[in-house]
């Protein structure tokens, strides 16, 4: 049961995770990207569970660590519309992003994802630790449709620290758009 106390939530008869110190990030940077993502996940009043474990080298892995199934890990891409113009999307980690869809839903032709450094310069996080929570600006974001209903789990600012959440009070929280924006991801060989 998640329970919200004091600002934070955490699982009954559990104590909360300890907010610091973050040792995955640099000398220096311990308390920003995670704690400004939380501080803003607090505010928005979304009930939230820390989960704080290692870096990991698949999706497969994240989900085990963070108790949840791989399609619960959301993915966040940073897109750029036109100069100075970028929004979040929001999809599932077992599904793929479908760019087609985007551009169909946006009535454009023309988007990219910035590098790693255009990505930090416009989230203010690191690529792998991007959320819309505690981002420099406050990009739109539209969501995929097969996020509302699901408990979720998503990136909170640095690495290998994560959040779970309500999708749907995630999204009400960002004012997301949802969409159809994935496809069912191929099967490896």
């Amino acid at each position: 049961m998640l329970i919200r106390g004091g600002g934070a939530a955490y699982i009954a008869g559990m104590p909360p995770a300890p907010p610091e110190p973050d040792p995955t990030q640099p000398a220096g940077q311990e308390h920003a990207p995670p704690e400004r993502a939380l501080a803003a996940l607090r505010a928005a009043g979304v009930t939230h569970r820390v989960t704080r474990h290692g870096p990991v080298r698949s999706l497969a892995e994240a989900a085990e660590l963070r108790g949840v199934a791989p399609g619960d890990i959301v993915k966040t891409l940073v897109v750029r519309r036109a100069d100075d113009d970028f929004l979040f999307v929001l999809v599932p980690g077992d599904r793929e992003f479908s760019w087609p869809k985007l551009r169909a839903l946006l009535g454009t032709s023309r988007l990219s994802m910035p590098d790693s450094a255009g990505a930090f310069a416009v989230t203010g996080y690191e690529r792998g630790t991007i959320t819309p929570f505690g981002a420099s600006v406050a990009w739109p974001v539209i969501a995929d449709a097969a996020l509302p209903g699901r408990t979720v789990s998503m990136g909170a600012g640095a690495h290998g620290v994560a959040v779970t959440v309500a999708a749907d009070e995630m999204l009400a929280a960002l004012h997301a758009q949802v969409a159809d924006l994935t496809d069912v991801a191929a099967a490896a060989p």
